[in-house]
């Protein structure tokens, strides 16, 4: 029944006339009535994520972003060098397909994307799922933009963006999510959720990373940011 309850939220929401940040908001508030226990659980993480400076130490704002060569739905390579010849890119990392706060996320991002290209902008996603996952899940959403594999978290643990979700998180979400299915792995490994906006000089604009993966950066500020970047 919570999983029922939680796909229709996860429907509603997504379809509200509102910013991204309410979208989550609102779900987040659905979980957290849902399935208390499960919401208490990643605020512990969060808390403890915060208390370690998780995501830190990513490159940050007037950094050069270090390029990566990753395989979109379709297996063909994408680099950060080829994406910026054609302009300012939004390198956006996510969970993976089945994280409900992703989903809206990209679904935002999809709804936004003629917006930000029309500015000669683009939006690059990033998530550690395999090629087959995440060729279905483009499909279904009909999302314009890429989406690339980072295989075991490659390249997120070179920006220092990757976290275990913890022998608690672990434990809850087995039976639920079969990560190491969708990962191709059994690390339980995921990356924290941020945007980079890279200039065309491949610089950092502007960043946004979180510990806690129901927060996102707002479609406005990452308009601004590419804008900056051309």
């Amino acid at each position: 029944m919570i999983g029922q309850d939680l796909d229709a939220a996860f429907r509603r929401v997504r379809d509200l006339d509102v910013s991204v940040a309410e979208q989550l908001r609102a779900f987040a508030d659905a979980g957290r009535q849902g399935n208390p226990d499960f919401a208490a659980a990643v605020d512990r993480l969060v808390e403890r994520l915060r208390q370690y400076g998780a995501g830190e130490s990513a490159p940050e704002p007037g950094d050069a972003l270090p390029p990566f060569v990753l395989p979109d739905d379709a297996g063909r390579m994408v680099s950060l060098n080829e994406l910026l010849t054609q302009g300012p890119v939004a390198v956006t990392f996510h969970r993976g397909h089945w994280c409900p706060y992703c989903r809206i996320n990209i679904n935002a991002l999809a709804l936004a994307h003629q917006e930000i290209t029309a500015e000669g902008g683009q939006i690059v996603a990033i998530m550690p799922d395999r090629q087959k996952f995440i060729a279905n899940f483009r499909s279904e959403a009909k999302v314009p933009f890429p989406i690339l594999t980072d295989m075991d978290n490659g390249y997120a643990l070179s920006l220092n963006l990757t976290i275990w979700v913890g022998a608690e998180l672990q434990k809850l979400m087995e039976g639920r999510r079969n990560i190491p299915e969708f990962q191709g792995n059994s690390s339980w490994m995921l990356p924290i959720p941020a945007t980079f906006v890279v200039g065309r000089d491949g610089r950092i604009r502007a960043r946004f990373m979180d510990p806690d993966y129901r927060k996102r950066m707002a479609i406005a500020d990452m308009l601004a940011a590419l804008r900056s970047g051309n």
